[in-house]
């Protein structure tokens, strides 16, 4: 916000006209006038007597706060929605100019307010929402230079959005590069362009290339914390959070090895001698399902290499091997362990 425009504003809410302002400062109307159209500048040693009769200090004479705190933000935001449902979009767009240009480097402020009027000019369906286009654009356009990664982030996804509504797939895969490579909404997004362009198998593939990283992600996460439930001797959390990690398996269709391999560090915690039998012997009888979700449609452009019968073979010697292990001390002696042992099921 300019010097000229501070004076403006203040002025008019002091309920002063030029003539009465420059009368009280010694100068003539005409030079009041040209302040406030950017024309020129007051003398240094005006400032002072201005910022007074004004009401306020020089540094918000000469605009140098720059931030307003979270509260006032907050507390502008929730007025803001307000004064949407109270009044016409126009007069609320023009008040926000307003606040921005008073606030011109507040990027939470210009980030937050730019998407609530876009959000409400499609909320209402505004017949006329092009002319606004311009300026809602060049916030989000100013945010994307923050060193606020979310603010980055979420006016690269509003101005993504804003272009792939008007069909501009090349401008809004322009905003793609504001996001790290990553981060997994990037490839979501190219994948929505790549749906609208033609390019419907680099579409398929990314959108499976997802769900099977989302679900190796939503499984370490899950697994962390189990062992966290553990750790605090919570053996009923613990359990059902195997049940959850199983039957994400199931509905990721990763076969039956991944449905069951879960429960036995719970099963061999707690010493549950029945449970870690079921469990090893459920182990050793599925070792050849580990790769069934390359066989799954759910995954069917993936590029997927299947999985070498020597490798189950092999895999399942190792579980063999794994049975002498001390953490299984309690099941020495057990009939069905000591069979799995030998190789009888």
């Amino acid at each position: 916000m300019t010097i000229g425009n501070v004076i403006k504003k203040y002025r008019k809410n002091k309920g002063m006209t030029q003539e009465e302002m420059a009368v009280r400062l010694g100068v003539t109307a005409p030079a009041v006038n040209k302040w406030e159209k950017g024309n020129s500048l007051p003398d240094v040693s005006l400032l002072a007597p201005i910022a007074r009769l004004l009401g306020i200090t020089t540094d918000e004479l000469l605009s140098f706060r720059d931030e307003l705190t979270d509260e006032e933000i907050n507390q502008y935001l929730s007025k803001l929605q307000k004064d949407l449902e109270s009044q016409d979009f126009h007069t609320v767009f023009l008040s926000v100019k307003e606040k921005i240009e008073e606030y011109p480097n507040c990027e939470k402020l210009i980030w937050q307010a730019a998407v609530i009027l876009d959000a409400r000019r499609m909320a209402i369906k505004l017949a006329d929402r092009d002319p606004y286009d311009p300026a809602i654009f060049k916030w989000y356009e100013r945010c994307l230079l923050s060193e606020d990664e979310q603010i980055r982030n979420q006016a690269a996804d509003s101005l993504f959005h804003a272009f792939l509504r008007k069909n501009d797939y090349e401008k809004a895969a322009h905003y793609l590069e504001y996001f790290s490579l990553e981060n997994p909404e990037r490839k979501r997004k190219e994948a929505l362009v790549n749906s609208k362009t033609g390019k419907r198998m680099e579409a398929y593939r990314a959108y499976e290339e997802l769900i099977y990283t989302g679900y190796q992600h939503l499984q370490m996460v899950l697994n962390d914390l189990r062992i966290l439930y553990m750790e605090d001797d919570n053996p009923e959390m613990a359990k059902k959070l195997v049940k959850v990690s199983s039957s994400a398996a199931s509905a990721f269709e990763m076969g039956k090895y991944s449905e069951v391999c879960w429960g036995l560090e719970v099963a061999a915690w707690e010493k549950d001698v029945a449970w870690t039998a079921q469990l090893m012997q459920e182990l050793l009888d599925s070792v050849d399902s580990i790769g069934d979700f390359t066989k799954s449609k759910l995954y069917q452009h993936m590029r997927r290499k299947s999985i070498d019968p020597d490798f189950a073979a092999g895999f399942k010697q190792e579980l063999l091997k794994f049975l002498e292990d001390d953490t299984f001390h309690y099941m020495q002696g057990n009939e069905a362990w000591e069979k799995l042992k030998s190789g009888v099921s």
